[in-house]
């Protein structure tokens, strides 16, 4: 049995010695669960984050002044947050001092609005500040009757999914893109000689932030080469006399745009088969024009202009069955003089449309794209 110390006698120590005046003993009773300081485990999530990395050093020294007095658990959480709330100033104040900062936003800004300032319209007309060739990161839209750099005549739509790489767009945009721009400027005789088409297209890095429009455009990148005033000529800006017009003559075009690559000399059955289905389109053109209701002035050109094409027809079908090249170039040449001749130019003039044909071997519009 033990004996009770004397009165007056110290109680007996334990092995750390009895507690100082200048550090507090906490009691708790025997398998009480012990808390966690709720500031330890704020300064740990703060550090992490390293989101207000200051907060987080001053609430992890405060986590340590009240873990020293209360007992509380979260000491390592305490002091991991205020080193890792440290590091963070000390980043933060390298990024800031080195402008790193300022920059990173501007990208991620630049990339979250570059589809906003790129939301070209059809008809829309804009001045690129950094030119038509290359990257574009930006343009301004100005009115179309005074100077401009491009004019939007349509706006493709891409699918979705992972980027389908430059090479693709661009073959995407070079089909569509060409085979929209008569829809917009039906009379081709309209067009300036020094109008190409272009395209924006999107970047890898735009693609990432939902760019998906090819916008296709005419332009020039020729220095100091401004277009003036639109050159929009579709159903909404022309009477129907004109758009009837306009469509049989596109039409037409398309079929000749199609001539074999190689010469007669060198591949005259293709050439025979190309001559066969222009005489098949020049027959669907012949009865669109002598089907219209044409206004009093231009009945007569009109009907000479079918008579012309009546001959030209008859020429496509002799050479579709030409025996060979010389015979073939004879009847190609003659088709083309009755296609193209004084006929056309009367009947345009009498329906308002442009009367000069285009220049005989004026190069064909470019196909230059600029990315977004």
């Amino acid at each position: 049995m033990s004996i009770p110390p004397p009165p007056g006698s110290r109680q007996p120590q334990g092995p750390y010695g009895p507690p100082s005046a200048d550090r507090p003993q906490a009691y708790r009773p025997y398998g009480s669960p012990v808390s966690v300081n709720a500031l330890a485990v704020a300064a740990l999530v703060l550090g992490v984050l390293c989101f207000l990395p200051a907060a987080g050093l001053v609430l992890g020294l405060v986590a340590l002044w009240q873990i020293r007095r209360s007992g509380q658990s979260g000491r390592g959480m305490a002091i991991a947050g205020a080193v890792l709330s440290s590091v963070g100033i000390v980043l933060w104040a390298v990024v800031l001092s080195t402008g790193a900062a300022h920059k990173a936003w501007e990208g991620i800004e630049d990339g979250a609005q570059g589809n906003e300032s790129l939301s070209l319209a059809k008809g829309d007309c804009f001045d690129a500040p950094g030119g038509l060739e290359g990257d574009t990161y930006d343009v301004d839209r100005v009115p179309c009757e005074g100077g401009h750099d491009g004019e939007v005549f349509a706006v493709v739509s891409l699918p979705g999914g992972a980027f389908p790489g430059d090479a693709r767009i661009t073959g995407i945009a070079d089909e569509k893109c060409y085979a929209l721009q008569d829809q917009y400027a039906m009379d081709t005789w309209a067009m300036p000689a020094d109008v190409d088409v272009y395209y924006l297209m999107p970047s890898r890095e735009s693609w990432r932030y939902g760019d998906r429009a090819i916008t296709c455009l005419f332009g020039n990148t020729e220095a100091g080469i401004k277009l003036t005033g639109s050159l929009r000529g579709d159903p909404a800006t022309l009477d129907t006399d004109q758009v009837v017009f306009l469509s049989t003559a596109n039409t037409l075009d398309t079929a000749l745009y199609e001539e074999p690559e190689k010469t007669p000399d060198d591949d005259l059955p293709a050439h025979r088969a190309w001559a066969a289905q222009v005489h098949d389109v020049l027959g669907g053109q012949i009865e669109a024009l002598r089907g219209h209701p044409w206004p009093a002035p231009a009945r007569k050109p009109v009907a000479d202009l079918v008579d012309d094409l009546e001959d030209a027809r008859e020429e496509w079908k002799r050479a579709s069955t030409a025996s060979d090249a010389d015979a073939y170039y004879t009847h190609y040449d003659k088709a083309y003089g009755s296609v193209e001749g004084p006929a056309t130019v009367t009947a345009r003039k009498a329906l308002g449309l442009a009367a000069t044909p285009p220049a005989v071997g004026e190069p064909e519009s470019g196909d230059s794209e600029a990315q977004v």
